[in-house]
């Protein structure tokens, strides 16, 4: 989800790849496409897609995925959604 941001470069997220088997659940659960299958490892594709939700991590059979959900401030994106950008806000006092 090229089109989805909020801050670059600012996402917590972290993939381990020492750690990773490669099942790919981290593919399936992320609802912005962040990672995909190279080889028998994930990676990330889209740091600056996540919206730290933590799905990732939550479904991680290996914790080889860390994220701090919220830092990246989802709530701002779906408030915008709601209100406009112009009237969003994150309600946790980030923005």
């Amino acid at each position: 989800m090229k089109d989805l941001r909020y801050i670059d470069n600012m996402a917590t997220l972290k993939l381990h790849t020492d750690l990773c088997v490669g099942c790919g659940l981290c593919t399936t659960v992320c609802p912005h496409g962040v990672f995909s299958l190279e080889g028998p490892k994930a990676r990330i594709d889209d740091l600056n897609g996540c919206m730290e939700c933590g799905a990732c991590a939550r479904n991680c059979p290996v914790a080889a995925i860390s994220v701090n959900p919220g830092v990246g401030c989802a709530a701002y994106i779906i408030s915008g959604w709601i209100k406009g950008k112009d009237k969003a806000s994150c309600g946790g006092g980030c923005c």
